[in-house]
């Protein structure tokens, strides 16, 4: 089963839609989340969420001065047999129920979209192949919506994979029903030019287990906004990210995930690579715990390897525990150069100085590498951090 469409151009006017559930927490150091653009000021650069954003190369997404333009963006999806997709308008009421937009972007994103893509994959189903969705920048300005849903005890693997020129601003919506897991991994593997926002939003039912891969290459800005919250007890939330920041790029990643019901679990674990003059990568990993989350285990992590000078890293854990009946909760943020020593070792057993870099690298990464599951994207994964090594020392 294959769908292409263009993602519409759309309109800058806020639309009515429909929300089921909703999340009602952003970070405690911004705005309320809103549907609506005008509940958002303009961002200045000062703002606590936007401290570490270079606005003026966001190309007008923050300011609503970013026309959809062009061919956009053009979305394909190949399923197996029996998962329904479809292209529906603003009106849907499964449109919004994963929580409301967090900053401007999101809201504009979700404010000028004409319809949204939505993969079901029906109650009970397994899948034994992967969903694989792909987006690829025609060289415009675009707005888009994704939803994707399980049914109770589904289980899915789906691939979203960015290619090509854009500047796109986006929401993507997971629904997990009662039992259901979803694995999803999505890769930003864009031209230099590329600038993707994106907020994900995962809802969490009963029982029910949510991996996602965040994998980030290419672009010149990709300020990517992860969420997780729970529908009932039981959910369990991994959220594992990579990325190898380049000569210029800026590569941003914003988690929060909300424990707001009792006796869940949550792991984020992300790990980064930098390289070049000028290369900017931004963690920030909130963790919620409100007071009715009882039972609550949680850890998060971030680790960063600076293989060059003019690079920069910005990593903010944060942890917020408003209840002391929990399982744990810990955080841990490193930042370190390229360890000269781990190279002496492999280069002392003839091992040459580039071969040596390149399994240093590959070590840290393997652990996420290992989490994707899905070959193909495994092997050009690696494939592709041999290429940026290749670079460094060409």
């Amino acid at each position: 089963m294959a769908e292409v469409q263009n993602l519409p151009v759309g309109s800058t006017t806020a639309g009515s839609i429909a929300v089921a559930a909703e999340s009602t927490v952003a970070t405690r150091m911004s705005a309320p989340p809103s549907f609506d653009v005008a509940d958002f000021p303009v961002p200045h650069g000062r703002e606590e969420e936007w401290r570490f954003t270079p606005l003026e190369r966001l190309r007008g997404l923050h300011d609503g001065t970013a026309v959809a333009t062009g061919e956009g963006v053009k979305i394909a999806v190949e399923a197996p047999e029996g998962v329904r997709v479809e292209a529906i308008g603003r009106d849907d009421a499964r449109l919004g129920r994963t929580g409301k937009p967090v900053d401007r972007v999101a809201a504009q994103a979700y404010s000028a979209f004409e319809q949204a893509s939505v993969v079901t994959v029906p109650k009970e189903t397994v899948l034994t192949e992967p969903i694989r969705i792909a987006v690829h920048g025609e060289g415009g300005t675009a707005y888009g919506h994704q939803v994707i849903e399980l049914g109770a005890f589904a289980e899915a693997v789906v691939v979203i994979d960015h290619t090509g020129d854009a500047v796109l601003a986006a929401n993507v919506e997971y629904v997990l029903g009662d039992g259901a897991k979803l694995t999803v991994v999505s890769v930003q593997d864009w031209d230099d030019k590329a600038v993707h926002v994106a907020q994900h939003n995962a809802l969490v039912g009963r029982d029910a287990s949510f991996k996602s891969v965040v994998v980030t290459f290419g672009g010149d800005l990709v300020r990517l906004h992860p969420r997780v919250v729970y529908a009932g007890t039981g959910g369990e939330a991994e959220l594992f990210g990579l990325y190898f920041t380049d000569a210029g790029q800026h590569q941003e990643h914003r988690l929060l995930v909300d424990h707001n019901v009792p006796h869940c679990k949550s792991n984020a674990v992300y790990k980064g690579a930098l390289q070049g003059e000028g290369a900017h990568a931004v963690w920030i990993g909130d963790v919620l715990i409100e007071a009715r989350a009882e039972g609550t285990d949680t850890y998060e992590m971030n680790r960063n390897l600076v293989l060059t000078d003019g690079a920069r890293v910005d990593s903010v854990p944060n942890l917020e525990i408003e209840t002391g009946e929990i399982v744990g909760a810990g955080h841990a943020s490193a930042t370190g150069r390229f360890d000269d020593e781990q190279l002496f070792y492999l280069m002392a057993r003839g091992i040459s100085e580039q071969d040596a870099r390149r399994l240093v690298v590959r070590g840290f990464f393997a652990e996420l590498v290992q989490q994707i599951g899905v070959p193909d994207i495994e092997e050009r994964l690696i494939a592709k951090i041999e290429e940026e090594l290749e670079a460094s020392v060409g």
